[in-house]
């Protein structure tokens, strides 16, 4: 059951968020504490998660203020959803995930053992599993239902999804917002080996970035201190819990396992250490 917040209609619920709308078109974007790992939502969720989510999005956005308009209205929100909600302008979103790779990680390492290239980027040949690129490459993937697998794909596939100016704009963005946001994170210990942003064009056709952007739900954060190509990295996002999922004999086809309270409590601690490395600031739920 959604909460009932008045003034708002629920229409929509993601993974992680819960869309509402007000009679004047207004978007209010609810974090919950859920968490996914392997599209499989978890049946135990993660105290504070949401508003961890959201205070970190909104610093990133009003870092990037300068670089793209965003969705933003305002974060005074509905006292039942107070620190984990934001009030949104409507956007018709791109069906398309905006990746971007500074290093090689996930789905790309995997991609680039079979014939050295990430969703038709060539990359050099002698790579490891947390090898830094030259420079980070787009890599952009369609976006799924809730409980389907997003699927890489090359930009000009994307580009028949967006059109040709379009998907190269998105890309030229994807690619400036990561090089600000990894040299202010590396400045602070913090290495964002990859993330994703989504991006939706607003009434006039403005385009606008969206969602969240740059947490540890869309992104993956490694500490600069520890990061060895090659080796196991340690990490600040949701590793933590995939490792122990794959740890868990659990078979990734039927619901997963309740998680463990230590689980729970360390997974939070990342999230929490995440949010204060970058923004320099100790959460206060």
């Amino acid at each position: 059951m959604h909460d009932l917040i008045q003034g708002w209609t629920h229409f929509q619920s993601g993974k992680v968020r819960d869309l509402y709308r007000d009679t004047n078109g207004k978007i209010l974007l609810v974090a919950s504490d859920r968490i996914s790992a392997y599209d499989w939502i978890m049946p135990t969720s993660i105290p504070d998660k949401g508003a961890i989510l959201t205070k970190l999005s909104l610093f990133w956005f009003e870092k990037l203020s300068h670089f793209t308009a965003h969705h933003v209205i305002s974060s005074e929100v509905p006292a039942a959803v107070k620190g984990r909600a934001i009030i949104c302008k409507p956007l018709t979103i791109f069906p398309v995930e905006c990746v971007v790779r500074g290093y090689l990680a996930g789905s790309g390492w995997v991609e680039y053992q079979k014939n050295s290239e990430v969703c038709g980027v060539p990359l050099p040949s002698g790579l490891l599993d947390g090898s830094k690129l030259l420079e980070p490459i787009f890599t952009p993937a369609t976006k799924a239902a809730v409980g389907d697998h997003d699927e890489n794909i090359s930009l000009e596939q994307a580009k028949k999804i967006t059109g040709e100016e379009i998907g190269d704009e998105l890309s030229a963005r994807s690619i400036m917002i990561y090089n600000f946001a990894n040299k202010f994170a590396r400045e602070r210990g913090i290495i964002i080996a990859d993330t994703k942003f989504e991006f939706g064009r607003d009434e006039n056709g403005v385009i606008h970035l969206a969602d969240e952007v740059l947490t540890p739900d869309s992104s993956r954060f490694w500490p600069l201190s520890s990061w060895k190509p090659g080796a196991t990295q340690l990490s600040y996002d949701k590793q933590f819990l995939r490792d122990w999922l794959t740890a868990s004999g659990w078979d990734r086809s039927s619901p997963p396992p309740e998680l463990p309270e230590e689980i729970v409590e360390k997974t939070r601690e990342r999230y929490l250490e995440a949010y204060f490395t970058i923004t320099g600031e100790k959460f206060e739920g």
